[in-house]
């Protein structure tokens, strides 16, 4: 009897690490398109810095943000196991997905509205305060991301992810199995680096002519929180191999990541 390949638990782990993977990055490009504040989510009053000149500055993000992070840290965990090839595999089926979805997503934008659809919110609309007047404009506005917003976007994630592959690897043939931390995290924080800012240089310099200084502030506020969350997310890392050496075996995980580094 032939065997499944769903029966092989490494090719089950590339699955569900795959499809974790990508599941975050779509999900963080469709609400990235929301800008949030920090400070006002955690209850506190806005910091108002002035930072080159740029008055009003505080912790203001896009939603995007929250998850971009964990999408690295599962870069790094496919990086280990399965290498860059892996890593590479994943990201340009992202990409595609990602393009595939934003063509849908304007196929239905560009859908004749009913009429009778547009006043109703589907919400309580007792409450005035969550009425809308227009469904249709508003579910143009959510979705409908600018193009050069979408181009930064992908062009960031894929430029991100060589990078991170990159490092990480080299990182690894020096310190081998040792130094887990080193490596996730120094691969993140140089690929967060690049990614804070292309996204920000392509979508708004080039495409909505903002100031250099601003892009570059702006940038420096959201690679500040993803420095941070680099390091607090370390944690995960190391929960991460104990889950998949325990699930894989130990003598299975370690063929795997030596050859994940040959790849």
């Amino acid at each position: 009897m032939i065997n499944s390949i769903f029966d092989n638990r490494t090719t089950r782990l590339f699955y569900a690490l795959g499809g974790f993977f990508i599941a975050n990055a779509l999900v963080a490009e469709f609400v990235g398109v929301k800008i949030f504040s920090v400070e006002r989510t955690l209850g506190i009053e806005p910091l108002n810095v002035t930072l080159l000149g740029i008055e009003g500055l505080g912790l203001n993000m896009t939603a995007g943000s929250i998850l971009w992070p964990i999408v690295f840290v599962m870069t790094d965990v496919i990086n280990e196991y399965f290498g860059k090839r892996g890593v590479k595999l994943l990201s340009y089926f992202t990409v595609i997905i990602i393009l595939y979805a934003f063509v849908m997503v304007f196929a239905a934008i560009h859908l004749a509205p009913e009429s009778w659809w547009q006043t109703i919110s589907g919400i309580n609309e007792a409450d005035d305060t969550l009425s809308l007047t227009n469904m249709d404009l508003a579910f143009n506005k959510i979705f409908g991301q600018g193009l050069w917003i979408i181009v930064g976007s992908l062009v960031a994630f894929l430029v991100g992810q060589i990078v991170d592959v990159a490092v990480f690897q080299k990182i690894k043939s020096w310190t081998g199995e040792r130094k887990v931390w080193l490596r996730a995290t120094g691969s993140t924080l140089v690929s967060q680096f690049i990614d804070s800012f292309v996204v920000l240089f392509i979508a708004f310099y080039i495409g909505a002519d903002w100031d250099l200084v601003r892009v570059l502030v702006i940038g420096l506020v959201g690679y500040t929180y993803k420095f941070s969350m680099a390091i607090l997310l370390t944690p995960l890392i190391y929960l991460a191999h104990y889950l998949i050496d325990s699930y894989l075996g130990h003598d299975v995980a370690d063929k795997l990541k030596t050859s994940a580094l040959a790849t």
